[in-house]
């Protein structure tokens, strides 16, 4: 298949798909880190938007959107205009995924402000599932596409958020995570690698196993 996915620097969905055997690019404003500067388009993701693609997997900004980031939206109870305008530039490019063009659709964010008025979202996954040690809620936004089966059927007991917090509890305290301390926005986002290879395996499969599927059943 040929797979568009977006807004991803790191190339961690792009490599397992090409590991299987698909024609995947990453795509991202910025340089990949991943290693494979031959399979990462450097342009606006919207651009890409309008050629044909078997499948788009999206990872779009969050910033102005998460449901974490709610404190800094409003201020002694008054919307902050600007961030506000920031947020609905935000929803508008994660718009332009969910409304493209394509059978296969995956925008990935964590939990959104009721604000924005996001679209429900189909699927909540933690990273512990796909055999990851850490909790970090993050939603998915499907279309064709099946919800991912856990690898993991139970939370384990030496799972650990993978942020240190910085939401209140109920007597508006901040909570003390004993978390990771991560400040790099860039490695705070990047797609853990068990999640990475169940989205691959679990949504587009080997490439040549599905060859021979489709040549058995014309």
């Amino acid at each position: 298949m040929r797979i568009l996915v977006a807004c991803e620097e790191s190339q961690a969905v792009t490599v397992e798909l090409r590991r299987l055997g698909h024609e995947a690019y990453s795509c991202d404003i910025e340089v990949c880190s991943g290693g494979h500067p031959e399979w990462h388009l450097q342009v606006d993701a919207v651009e890409l938007l309008k050629m044909q693609w078997d499948m788009i997997l999206a990872f779009p900004p969050c910033t102005y959107m998460t449901k974490a980031g709610s404190v800094r939206m409003r201020v002694n109870g008054e919307i902050q205009q600007e961030r506000f305008k920031k947020a609905m530039e935000a929803k508008a490019f994660f718009m332009s995924f969910y409304n493209a063009d394509c059978e296969r659709i995956c925008i990935e964010n964590p939990t959104p402000m009721k604000l924005i008025g996001l679209p429900p979202y189909s699927q909540a996954i933690q990273p512990w599932m796909f055999g990851e040690k850490y909790t970090k809620r993050t939603c998915l936004w499907l279309k064709g596409l099946p919800p991912l089966v856990p690898f993991v059927p139970e939370r384990p007991s030496s799972v650990t958020p993978y942020i240190n917090g910085g939401c209140k509890d109920a007597n508006g305290n901040y909570r003390r995570f004993q978390g990771r301390k991560e400040r790099d926005p860039k490695k705070r986002a990047k797609t853990f690698p068990g999640v990475a290879r169940a989205m691959a395996e679990q949504w587009a499969g080997n490439a040549m196993d599905r060859r021979g599927r489709h040549e058995a059943n014309p």
